[in-house]
């Protein structure tokens, strides 16, 4: 079955641009297209989606607070079969997708990115996968994470639902590894880190590896511009 794909961005010719690349795929469907997030709820309402191409700065409900509707509804639960949400970002380490990753997106990619990328990254979002490099997300949240406002000490309530090999594996995920590194570094084969890492997003009901990233730091395993502690 094709990848339904909705487009959400407030520049028409954008938007054809993406979807004259993603209807000549025979994978992918582009099923429906929104002007800004407001748009784009009430879309979704009606329409199958699998992944939500999401463009940040838009009139009405930017794309930070649709994703958050989106992907963070108070029901919402990691495998419930819901739409994934690709945010498109003019800049690399914008504020704008740091607030995305936040929300519940799978990941962001810049606008101008090449054709076979952006089709990679759509097959990706739609296997369960985030589509930032693990380097990349660490980067933008070491910028962003010292202008949150501290509530004082970390909660690890969450972390502390996982055993310890999970812990671990957890903190080389937020230090940037791919899975083939951590199985290195642990001595594991790479199907026991993946099910590790399974493991974990299903315990800390998170949706992929860049919400494994986000709570390592909110819970302070991880610390901006530190390797993690």
């Amino acid at each position: 079955m094709a990848i339904r794909v909705m487009l959400v961005d407030d520049q028409v010719l954008l938007r054809t641009g993406f979807r004259m690349v993603l209807q000549a795929q025979p994978d992918m469907e582009v099923v429906a297209e929104a002007g800004d997030g407001a748009e784009a709820i009430e879309v979704l309402r009606s329409t199958k989606v699998d992944v939500v191409l999401m463009d940040v700065r838009m009139p009405r409900l930017d794309g930070v607070e649709a994703t958050r509707q989106i992907c963070g509804g108070p029901d919402r639960k990691p495998d419930d079969g819901g739409p994934r949400v690709l945010i498109l970002t003019t800049f690399d380490l914008d504020e704008y997708a740091f607030s995305a990753l936040k929300a519940g997106a799978s990941g962001f990619m810049l606008k101008d990115v090449p054709p076979d990328e952006l089709l990679g990254a759509i097959r990706s979002v739609h296997s369960g996968d985030a589509v930032v490099a693990p380097s990349t997300t660490r980067r933008l949240l070491d910028r962003f994470t010292p202008m949150l406002p501290s509530s004082g000490a970390p909660d690890n309530t969450a972390v502390n639902r996982l055993t310890e090999r999970e812990r671990e594996v957890l903190l080389l995920v937020a230090q940037g590894l791919s899975n083939g590194e951590i199985a290195r570094k642990l001595v594991l084969s790479e199907a026991t880190v993946k099910t590790h890492v399974g493991r974990i997003l299903t315990k800390l009901d998170l949706r992929d590896r860049v919400q494994a990233v986000v709570l390592a730091y909110e819970t302070g395993l991880v610390r901006a511009g530190t390797g993690g502690h």
